[in-house]
C-alpha cells in the first residue's frame, strides 16, 4: 500500500501521519508530498526519517491513495492528475465539496455511497462533520426539518498562525496576524469571507454541505459561526426541529448507540462536552440534552469535537479505511 501525503508538514498533514500511526493504517511506502520551498526537508513518521518529495514525484509514484490537505487551489490543480494515475484522492479542502460529480463523506453518515470509480472524494468542512455525526442518526428516526447552530470555533481551524497569533498576543509578542482583530479576550462572528447574502463562507458551508451529505435538500439550515481563543476543538449549539415527536429517553437511547459519539450529560455533576475534554479525541461529544420549551418536536443539544482530528484528519483517514475494506481501491 504505497501513501501519498499532500501538505505533509501543515498542521493537518501531521495530524494525519499521527493518526495513521496511531490507528495502525497499512502503509508499506509513505511519500510525503509538500510544496517546493519544502521538498527536500525531512519528516518523522514511525520512528523513520523520510524525505518530502515534489507534487510531480508523486505523482509519477502512483500511489494507491493521496491524502490532501493543501489549500484548495492546489486539490484543484493536482488531484485530477493524481486521479489520471489511478490514484483515490481524499481531499480536506473545500475545492471539491459541492461538486455535483463528487462524493462529500463523512463514513458513518454516508460511507454506504463510495463506489469504485470514485477517485476524488471530498472531505467536510470541520464543523458541519460533527454536527452530521450528531444529527444523522436522530434524523433516521425523527426526520430533521430545520437546524439553527451556533459555532465555536477554535483557532487550530485557521492553521498554525492563528494559533501563534493567539499565542504571542497572550505572551504579549508582535506578531503576524491572521485575523483582523485581536483574538484572545476575543470573539470573532467572521470565519471566512463574507458573502453577498451576509453570512460568511463558513456559514454557508454548513448550510449546503448538510443537505449534501444527508441526502435531503428539504433540511432547512441557518448558521452563525464564531472564532474564540481556544485551541482544543470546536463547540456548537444545535437547535434542531423534527417533522416527528420525540421523547428524550428516545434521543439518549439513540446518540449512545451511534457510532462515533460520546454522550456526556450529567449537568448535576457539571459534566458536559468541553474542547478541553475533546481534545485528541476522535468522538463526537454529545451533551446539555434538552427539550426546546418554545415550540414542538424541536431539540437543543450541545456538540464539541476535535477540528484536527474527527473535524479533519481522522475523517480523512477513515474514508481510506472504508475504502480499503470494502474493497474500493484497485
Amino acid at each position: 500500500m504505497k501513501i501519498a501525503v499532500v501538505g505533509a508538514s501543515g498542521l493537518v498533514g501531521q495530524k494525519m501521519l499521527q493518526i495513521m500511526s496511531e490507528r495502525k493504517f497499512p502503509v508499506d511506502e509513505l511519500l510525503p508530498v509538500a510544496s517546493e520551498r519544502s521538498v527536500g526537508k525531512s519528516i518523522s513518521y514511525n520512528g523513520k526519517d523520510y524525505t518530502i518529495i515534489s507534487m510531480e514525484a508523486a505523482i509519477a509514484a502512483k500511489p494507491d491513495i493521496a491524502l490532501f490537505s493543501a489549500g484548495g487551489s492546489v486539490s484543484l490543480e493536482f488531484a485530477p492528475k493524481f486521479a489520471e494515475a489511478g490514484t483515490v484522492v481524499i481531499d480536506n479542502s473545500s475545492a471539491w465539496r459541492m461538486d455535483a460529480s463528487k462524493k462529500l463523506i463523512v463514513p458513518e453518515v454516508n460511507g454506504n455511497i463510495l463506489r469504485i470509480d470514485d477517485r476524488i472524494i471530498a472531505n467536510p468542512n470541520c464543523s458541519t462533520i460533527q454536527m452530521v455525526v450528531a444529527l444523522k442518526p436522530l434524523h433516521d428516526v425523527f426526520k430533521i426539518k430545520r437546524i439553527v447552530v451556533s459555532t465555536y470555533q477554535s483557532v487550530t481551524g485557521s492553521g498554525k498562525g492563528a494559533v501563534d497569533q493567539l499565542e504571542g498576543e497572550r505572551n504579549g509578542k508582535d506578531i503576524k496576524k491572521v485575523y483582523p482583530h485581536k483574538i484572545d479576550m476575543n470573539a470573532l462572528p467572521h470565519i471566512d469571507v463574507f458573502q453577498e447574502n451576509g453570512y460568511t463562507k463558513e456559514e454557508m458551508k454548513m448550510v449546503n454541505e448538510t443537505m449534501k451529505i444527508m441526502g435531503d435538500e428539504s433540511i432547512k439550515v441557518t448558521s452563525t459561526c464564531v472564532r474564540i481563543p481556544t485551541v482544543g476543538g470546536h463547540s456548537e449549539a444545535i437547535n434542531v426541529e423534527f417533522e416527528n415527536e420525540y421523547t428524550l429517553e428516545q434521543v439518549y437511547s439513540i446518540l449512545e448507540k451511534a457510532p462515533g459519539v460520546t454522550v456526556v450529560d450529567e449537568p448535576a455533576k457539571n459534566e458536559y462536552p468541553m474542547p478541553l475534554n475533546a481534545h485528541d479525541k476522535d468522538d463526537v461529544f454529545v451533551g446539555r440534552i434538552r427539550r426546546d420549551e418554545t415550540q414542538p418536536k424541536t431539540l437543543n443539544m450541545w456538540v464539541v469535537s476535535d477540528n484536527l482530528r474527527k473535524g479533519a484528519a481522522t475523517n480523512t483517514i477513515q474514508i481510506a479505511e472504508y475504502m480499503l475494506e470494502h474493497s474500493l481501491v484497485y
